[in-house]
């Protein structure tokens, strides 16, 4: 166990600050109902992968606009159509993908390993990834400590929100902006296709056992650090892919957690 600690010390960074980001960002997701919404940001982010080999750009900077963009659209639809707001997801989710692959497909030659932004790989974090997420989790942190009462509020009862003066529309906007900035910043660490997974696990078996947002978040950031660092001992003690480990990880806790009363 020494052994493990001493090899992979910046990738067991990456797992505690994506802890953090895991946290937050998915519990402001599951209280709000908004994991359709991420799943599109993150799966539509393909768009920016395609973007950035077609244009010669890094890829994470292509990544990081394409969810910006995303982000922004579609908190202006689920804002002023909730009513079909399931059917527009789908097909900003289904056009981002295709704009990624035609890309991908015109572009001159592959700059990068493109498993890596699908599927993640917290093995390959640099320094530089850490930064990212450490900053992250700062604005992540800084977010929830001006504006929690406001994305609890609007998570349940938007009307309640506007008699108390909130403004729902900029709160529903900054709270879809968060989730599209985690899930750019863990993009090397988990891909764009587990990312929801991550977000989704720790907080909903943290909310099972909470009574509070803080406890949720608490709670979720230790279920978080233990599924990720019990899939990397696994991966690394099996030779198994360290990313679906981790998931797998997280899915038979999400299985045992379903065993105890909410």
């Amino acid at each position: 166990m020494g052994e493990f600690f001493l090899l992979f010390g910046d990738t067991i960074a990456a797992a505690l600050l994506l802890s953090i980001l895991i946290a937050i960002a998915g519990s402001l997701m599951l209280i709000n109902r908004s994991s359709y919404i991420a799943a599109a940001i993150a799966h539509g982010s393909y768009g920016g992968v395609g973007l950035a080999l077609y244009l010669g750009l890094p890829i994470l900077l292509g990544v990081g606009l394409f969810a910006l963009l995303l982000a922004l659209l579609l908190a202006l639809i689920t804002y002023r159509f909730p009513q079909r707001a399931e059917l527009i997801i789908g097909t900003i989710w289904a056009v981002g993908m295709g704009i990624g692959i035609l890309l991908i497909h015109l572009s001159p030659g592959y700059g990068a390993d493109l498993m890596t932004y699908l599927f993640g790989n917290i093995l390959l974090v640099s320094r530089e990834d850490l930064l990212l997420l450490a900053l992250t989790d700062g604005i992540l942190l800084l977010a929830i400590a001006i504006f929690r009462h406001h994305f609890i509020t609007l998570a349940y009862d938007r009307d309640f929100a506007k008699i108390r003066g909130i403004w729902v529309e900029g709160t529903h906007t900054l709270l879809i902006l968060l989730l599209a900035l985690a899930i750019v910043a863990s993009v090397r660490a988990v891909g764009l296709i587990l990312v929801v997974a991550l977000l989704s696990i720790p907080p909903f078996i943290a909310e099972r056992m909470s009574k509070s947002f803080f406890q949720m978040v608490l709670l979720a950031a230790l279920f978080s650090a233990l599924f990720m660092l019990t899939g990397l001992w696994l991966s690394y003690r099996f030779d198994l892919p360290s990313s679906a480990t981790i998931i797998l990880t997280a899915g038979a806790g999400f299985i045992l957690s379903l065993r105890k009363r909410p």
